[in-house]
């Protein structure tokens, strides 16, 4: 059974997550702050549902300390307007992000988003690309140059779609869609971090950017250096 994480300080909410959560058929747990979180934290945990402001250890400083350890996905709940908040969020990891107040339907949507890309049964064969990038689909790993690539969940998702895509121009809408399983909407720039987050993992074994961005259109990688 899937296992949530809920960390966040405001008792009532958590008490009513839970609530939903576990009629929707989840295993839920819970901490009320980073430290919490963090202690709570291990492998049979599948997904994490993060608050920002916290006493003691806020949402952003756990992120940062999990991410040195664990690619568990998170989904991080943000006040309204944090803007800032929600690029530092996925400067660091997170998967994605849900402004406060948000409706059940809403938080399941994302959930399953996220839960879909990162428990698909894939075979565990390997993938090799002209690029000399290596991919393992069963045990969401990456390896580039022979070193094994830190991606998060959903930068995996990501490289995956890419790679399947080689040579064509895909544009934020599509890629919105089909890897964070949601509609662009304006001023969202989830898909650009999380892009912008992979081209920084790859060029550390490449000066030369696999990823290129088409003005006015979206992104392409190439089929070859």
């Amino acid at each position: 059974m899937t296992h949530i994480l809920l960390v966040d300080d405001d008792s009532e909410l958590t008490a009513l997550l839970e609530d939903i959560l576990t009629l929707e058929g989840f295993t839920v747990s819970q901490a009320h702050n980073g430290y919490e979180g963090l202690e709570a934290l291990d492998s049979n945990v599948d997904l994490i549902l993060l608050d920002i402001m916290m006493p003691k250890m806020n949402g952003m400083e756990m992120l940062k300390q999990l991410r040195k350890q664990w690619q568990t996905p998170v989904l991080m709940l943000t006040a309204k307007g944090e803007e800032v908040d929600r690029v530092i969020g996925l400067e660091l990891g997170a998967d994605d992000y849900l402004p406060k107040p948000f409706s059940d339907r809403e938080l399941m949507a994302r959930i399953r988003a996220i839960l879909r890309r990162t428990q698909a049964v894939k075979p565990e064969t390997s993938e090799t690309t002209p690029h000399g990038l290596q991919v393992f689909p069963g045990k969401q790993e990456a390896y580039y140059q022979g070193a094994l690539l830190d991606l998060t969940t959903t930068e995996f998702a990501l490289l995956e779609y890419f790679l399947s895509h080689m040579g064509e121009s895909i544009s934020k809408e599509d890629l919105s869609l089909e890897v964070l399983g949601k509609r662009l909407s304006p001023f969202d720039r989830a898909i650009d971090m999380h892009v912008s987050n992979l081209r920084k993992k790859l060029s550390e074994h490449n000066e030369h950017s696999l990823i290129k961005t088409l003005r006015g259109k979206g992104y392409l990688m190439i089929e070859d250096q």
